[in-house]
């Protein structure tokens, strides 16, 4: 049985977890190199993901993305 994904927020707040992380100086080396690793496969995923849903969004706008107005 394949394993759900979390969801595109989870994952986000991951990377930002994982960044604060080796910002703070204390992983010792190797981890910082597998949690850089990590870190940088899931940008690449986050990053294809809003790529397509910008994809997405100009096939059902007519190919032209507009900007939203604010909710009063």
């Amino acid at each position: 049985m394949a394993k759900k994904q979390a969801s595109f927020e989870d994952r986000l707040t991951e990377l930002e977890e994982m960044i604060r992380k080796m910002e703070g100086g204390s992983l010792p080396l190797d981890e910082t190199l597998k949690c850089y690793e990590a870190g940088i496969k899931l940008s690449r995923e986050l990053t294809a993901e809003l790529n397509a849903a910008e994809k997405k969004m100009q096939e059902l706008s007519g190919g032209e993305l507009t900007e939203m107005e604010d909710a009063p």
